[in-house]
């Protein structure tokens, strides 16, 4: 049985189908409950809350593998995710895919990396298998347009000519099944890219073109930009990301071959991206 964390996100719900399609027994852990491949067991479970980690344990129980991705509030001073990694072992969980950052190895200085390479030791110190994912920006994130598209039909970022390769979550979650699933990817460490540098205005522009229908971009100012993403994240990771797609350094910018090299075909553009999730903003 293989048990995936945050089953029901932008990675976790692709994957969660594809295991079940490859005939795993999976179970699928999340806060909340959503709709998931008949068979997938579901449990509710905050990883956040390690004081109380009976939700954790009754998922854990009998696993052989475990997809791992920490949440926003597992970033924070004061979180403790390396312990999921003890946890784990302790169940007897035998291999674990843990979705980890770009930045770990880009920006080892910043706070969140920090923390995040403390989990990536962590896991190589644990005794178990092991892979690292280690993705750059999600295309995904423009789903925090979406309402704006919808009802005004604006886009709003900061940094608006400054791009990145961002990479679509259903290629890492490609990547992550292969991990769990076949030990030529034990102890592998795969940087995960798009195909392509693409600023926030020119994803603009591919939204606008599969809607065809005018879309305005509006540059947010970087406190404009904090100000919103300390909503959803800690402050220490909103500063990291910030920092990174103000300006991204020449291995921000290098396009990965990782994708490739383990699901033997290109990675997907943020034209792809859009074409499966423009329902999203019409």
């Amino acid at each position: 049985m293989i048990v995936v964390t945050g089953a029901t996100g932008n990675v976790g719900r692709p994957l969660t189908r594809a295991l079940a399609e490859a005939g795993e027994r999976v179970t699928a852990v999340s806060r909340h409950r959503a709709e998931l491949p008949e068979g997938v067991r579901h449990l509710s479970a905050d990883l956040a809350d390690l004081a109380e980690p009976a939700g954790l344990t009754a998922a854990l129980a009998g696993a052989k593998a475990l997809f791992l991705l920490l949440s926003g509030d597992l970033h924070t001073p004061e979180a403790r995710p390396a312990d999921i990694i003890g946890l784990a072992a302790s169940c007897g969980v035998r291999r674990v895919v843990l979705l980890s950052s770009q930045g770990v190895a880009t920006r080892p200085l910043g706070p969140s990396r920090v923390a995040m390479r403390a989990v990536e030791d962590a896991l190589r110190d644990s005794g178990m298998d092991w892979a690292v994912l280690r993705p750059g920006g999600f295309a995904s994130n423009a789903f925090a347009w979406a309402e704006s598209v919808r009802t005004r039909g604006t886009v709003a970022a900061p940094f608006g000519d400054v791009g990145v390769p961002v990479v679509d979550p259903a290629d890492i979650a490609e990547v992550a099944a292969a991990c769990l699933l076949d030990d030529q990817h034990i102890g592998g460490v795969y940087e995960l890219t798009g195909p392509e540098v693409i600023t926030p205005r020119q994803q603009a522009d591919v939204i606008a073109a599969a809607l065809d229908s005018p879309v305005r971009f509006h540059e947010l100012t970087r406190a404009e930009a904090k100000a919103g993403m300390t909503r959803f994240v800690p402050i220490e990771l909103a500063d990291d990301t910030l920092d990174i797609i103000s300006a991204p350094n020449p291995a921000e910018l290098r396009i990965s071959p990782d994708v490739e090299r383990v699901v033997g075909r290109a990675p997907h553009s943020f034209n792809d991206w859009v074409a499966r999730n423009v329902a999203a903003f019409r």
